[in-house]
């Protein structure tokens, strides 16, 4: 027995094993800030093949290439690199964010087509945020103030500010806040929030920034118009409240005693003759003539 398996598991050892080609990336996660160089790993092994095909492509709304026929397409082309199978781009920017797709074609082993897949995020820092302030309201009004900033990755939260210090809603305050909308909320203004605002941006990647601050004006109503306010809601009450007394009127009745009164004054005049007992009349009186 011993004798017969030495010889088998030699011919094991020098018999061809059908492998295939293998692609991996050691970082299948990638986050690196705007405008520096991203690199997206690709590692792979063949069998026989020591010149096989790389590609990659992106992955979208479609799928487009990066890397083709040894070179690069699009947008990348002169701000990329490859070595081996490893893919550099230079000065990355948010349009460059997605998932990218390393693909190796060896024609000659056994499985011929290997792929890995890299994610790729370009983090941006916080921009100007976009504010909006009305420049006047008047006392008693609900005002929202807005903030925005479209263009940061993670996307920032805010922080308003009113005449350079920082506003911090609690239960006691007549505003509110939302930091992650960028909203500040007033109920009812009254004459102590006028003031000078601002907004401020900010994520972990770069630091805040702000606004310019704009000023906000809080006014009484003029005198002419709440004169003019006062007399319009006088005329819908007493408006409202003839109609009130409209319908009670009609509910109890009041314009059945001016029917009757009608009525009874019509009944005083005696009825006219009827026609037949008219021409009787007539008839009786040419006979008896």
């Amino acid at each position: 027995m011993e004798m017969l398996a030495l010889p088998l598991l030699l011919a094991l050892l020098h018999s061809p094993v059908c492998l295939s080609v293998t692609v991996r990336s050691s970082k299948p996660k990638v986050e690196v800030h705007e405008h520096t160089d991203a690199v997206l790993s690709c590692e792979f092994r063949t069998e026989k093949d020591q010149n096989p095909r790389i590609e990659w492509k992106k992955k979208g709304k479609g799928v487009t290439f990066v890397y083709f026929n040894n070179k690069f397409t699009g947008s990348y082309a002169g701000r990329a690199k490859i070595d081996g199978a490893t893919l550099t781009i230079h000065s990355v920017t948010q349009k460059d964010s997605g998932e990218y797709r390393c693909e190796v074609t060896a024609s000659e082993d056994h499985v011929n087509l290997g792929e890995a897949s890299v994610t790729l995020n370009v983090l941006v820092p916080p921009h100007v945020p976009s504010c909006e302030v009305p420049s006047s309201v008047f006392v008693g009004s609900g005002l929202e103030l807005l903030c925005k900033d479209k263009l940061s990755v993670p996307p920032a939260t805010y922080h308003w500010y009113k005449d350079n210090k920082a506003l911090t809603a609690t239960a006691d305050t007549p505003y509110s806040i939302d930091t992650n909308k960028g909203t500040l909320k007033f109920k009812s203004v009254s004459k102590t929030d006028a003031g000078m605002y601002r907004c401020e941006s900010s994520n972990n990647v770069g630091a805040p920034k702000s606004c310019v601050a704009q000023q906000l004006k809080v006014i009484e109503y003029p005198f002419k118009m709440t004169i003019l306010i006062a007399g319009a809601a006088g005329f819908v009450i007493l408006l409202l409240f003839c109609c009130i007394c409209v319908c009670v009127c009609q509910r109890r009745g009041c314009c059945k005693k001016h029917k009757k009164t009608k009525s009874s004054q019509s009944y005083n005049h005696p009825p006219p003759p009827p026609t037949r007992n008219l021409k009787h009349y007539k008839h009786t009186h040419s006979f008896m003539v």
